[in-house]
């Protein structure tokens, strides 16, 4: 993601596939600069899917952006115990 893109355009860049209940921008903790990157919450699985198609590997802002599924860092698998 372009660096000046904010949460809102964020959360309308991915609103025509649907309910956005969550769009964040990740920031570095320490000088609150934009990472580049983000996540975004549909209300269905469907939704997410389709905004997935859609999306990755489009340019946005002169940027080629990935869209996939986040990792569920609460969830642990043995390989993790």
């Amino acid at each position: 993601m372009s660096f000046f893109t904010n949460h809102q355009e964020l959360k309308t860049l991915f609103a025509p596939f649907g309910v956005v209940k969550e769009a964040r921008l990740i920031r570095d903790p320490k000088t609150q600069r934009p990472k580049g990157f983000g996540f975004v919450t549909f209300e269905t699985e469907a939704e997410a899917q389709k905004a997935l198609k859609a999306m990755n590997g489009r340019i946005v802002c002169g940027r080629l952006i990935f869209v996939e599924y986040a990792n569920d860092k609460s969830q642990k698998t043995d390989a993790d115990s």
